[in-house]
């Protein structure tokens, strides 16, 4: 993925988010307006894991028995919500929670005005309780024209924000909460899909950021699968405890997939690296808070977030300033991470939302950061792809260079040898012994000598054509191998080739060869000397008929002076 292609899919990918916070907002706009309760909180005892959670008092609480609280606290408890309504026609009711979804155990009382208990709902996490809507606390109800009284008890080790009690129109419920249960769905599959795929890269490539990463998306995916009912719903799991455990765990993933991914290590980003070190043993340390003191487990979790998402920023900031490529592509992702995260964090409740939840949110934080991160390793692995395809025509160049001879650009010996293995029985070799170099060189200097070689080379390889190869073996030493064991026809373009050659003005060019049948030789060794031997055989019988042609020519002309 080259640049202008990955600022382009940034691009898109910028467009679509705020598409999808458009659509939230159009949703939003359209969505009924639910009965909004005004009550009061009441604290009732510490929630205790010694005491089993599905207790509740069987009676109508009394005020006196209880204490007033402004709000509840995130740390969990027992508490009570009491507020009075008025339903203005007869129909068919939901009372549900806004703000968040993860409560351990409640109970709802309707009573009327005549304090009599018209119905008890109950629900919750860790209640086995069936939901009647996917992915939701609501529970239906039918009341009549008249005054009511709502009596809810929530019991949980911890809370993410503040469940406040609200009554809407089943009818527009039901309609207000397939947005925000879709967008819970498709998140979740972005986490399954990208989670699995980060995991397969990890065992493929043996990188640690890819491992984390899949380790951070896998505990987000727990998380909010406990939190917003899937494991509940879909699953029959009813614990709190995959809405804990696993974001902790998953925040210190985080932190390592970015030293990972920058590279910070000890020896080069020392303060990058010793801040990642103290943040993990802090997150460690939670981690130990959080099994001794399981109320607070969210809190801490919390307070991770609140770490790793500072860490983020500041390392990408950090190699941002030093020309780090990945750390500049990283950078956005985090910087709109951190922002959403944060606001994330710091909520108790959201004004004006009934279906909408923190939880969600959260939850498009992370989906927001996963899909930019994608987009951030996807141009690590160009860069990795380009870094590959450069070293490959390097070693492309070094073993043409290796295998090729300087001069006259042919194979050499290495190319041969390598060939050669592969030369069946019928197959031949044939070795050539160039002649005139030392005289060309000795005359006219090397530099004509070097033409000779190069005029050879070109002329010969001419006559042989495309389906034969000659190699240049070093000085004036070349061969031809043939897989079909054309001997003739080498021996037919060696003299065409020469012919050209005295044409061209290298009057005295000449050579010998040798050639052997694959057959002939055990070995590859044994093949190469039978053919040099022959060669050179060529070569003295070549010589001694050039001395009788000389001795015949010298005693014609002696003759001739005599008469």
């Amino acid at each position: 993925m080259n640049n202008k292609t990955l600022k382009f899919s940034l691009l898109q990918s910028i467009k679509s988010i705020f598409i999808f916070f458009a659509l939230c907002i159009t949703t939003n706009v359209v969505e009924a307006s639910p009965l909004e309760l005004q009550g009061t909180w009441y604290a009732a005892h510490s929630y205790s894991k010694s005491g089993p959670v599905e207790r509740f008092l069987d009676n109508p609480l009394q005020a006196k028995s209880l204490q007033i609280v402004d709000t509840i606290a995130h740390t969990g408890g027992h508490y009570v919500y009491t507020a009075n309504f008025e339903i203005h026609q007869t129909g068919d009711f939901v009372v549900d929670f806004k703000n968040t979804s993860t409560i351990a155990q409640f109970r709802h009382r309707i009573y009327d005005n005549q304090n009599q208990l018209i119905t008890s709902l109950d629900g919750g996490i860790e209640n086995a309780a069936l939901n009647p809507f996917f992915l939701r606390h609501g529970r239906e109800l039918r009341l009549k024209k008249g005054e009511y009284k709502l009596i809810t008890e929530i019991i949980s080790p911890n809370f993410l924000a503040i469940p406040e009690p609200y009554i809407d129109e089943r009818i527009h419920y039901q309609q207000a909460i397939k947005f925000s249960n879709t967008l819970t769905l498709i998140c979740l599959g972005v986490f399954l899909g990208l989670g699995v795929y980060y995991m397969v890269l990890a065992s493929l490539r043996n990188r640690m950021a890819e491992a984390m990463y899949a380790c951070f998306i896998l505990g987000n995916f727990l998380f909010n699968s406990a939190t917003l009912l899937v494991l509940a719903d879909v699953f029959a799991v009813h614990s709190l405890y995959w809405a804990t455990v696993p974001i902790l765990f998953s925040n210190i993933a985080y932190v390592i997939f970015v030293m990972a991914l920058l590279e910070i290590k000890a020896d080069t980003k020392s303060r990058l690296y010793w801040a990642g070190v103290t943040i993990l043993c802090l997150m460690c340390f939670f981690v130990g808070l959080a099994l001794a003191f399981p109320n607070w487990a969210l809190e801490l979790s919390r307070y991770g977030v609140g770490l790793f998402l500072s860490y983020g920023l500041v390392s990408a900031i950090t190699e941002s300033l030093r020309k780090n490529a990945s750390a500049k592509r990283y950078l956005i992702a985090i910087s709109i991470f951190f922002v959403l995260g944060l606001i994330t964090i710091s909520l108790s409740k959201i004004d004006k939302q009934y279906t909408f939840y923190i939880e969600h949110m959260g939850l498009i934080s992370v989906a927001i950061e996963v899909m930019f991160l994608a987009l951030v390793l996807s141009f690590q692995f160009s860069q990795l792809q380009h870094d590959k395809d450069q070293a490959i025509v390097a070693l492309a160049v070094s073993m043409k260079t290796a295998h090729s001879d300087s001069l006259t650009g042919l194979p050499n010996r290495h190319a041969l040898v390598k060939e050669i293995v592969n030369l069946p029985s019928n197959g031949s070799l044939t070795f050539i012994d160039l002649d005139g170099l030392k005289f060309y060189n000795d005359m006219y200097g090397h530099e004509r000598g070097d033409k000779l070689l190069l005029s050879f080379g070109q002329c010969y390889q001419q006559s042989l054509g495309n389906n034969l190869k000659l190699y240049r073996l070093g000085g004036d030493e070349f061969a031809v191998l043939s897989h079909k064991g054309e001997i003739v026809e080498i021996e037919n373009a060696l003299n065409e080739a020469l012919h050209a050659m005295r044409i061209a003005g290298f009057e005295f060019a000449g050579a010998s060869a040798g050639s052997v049948y694959g057959y002939e030789a055990a070995n590859i060794a044994e093949l190469m000397h039978m053919a040099d031997e022959r060669m050179y055989e060529n070569k003295r019988l070549r010589k001694m008929a050039r001395t009788v042609e000389a001795q015949e020519w010298l005693k014609v002309n002696q003759s001739d002076d005599v008469l």
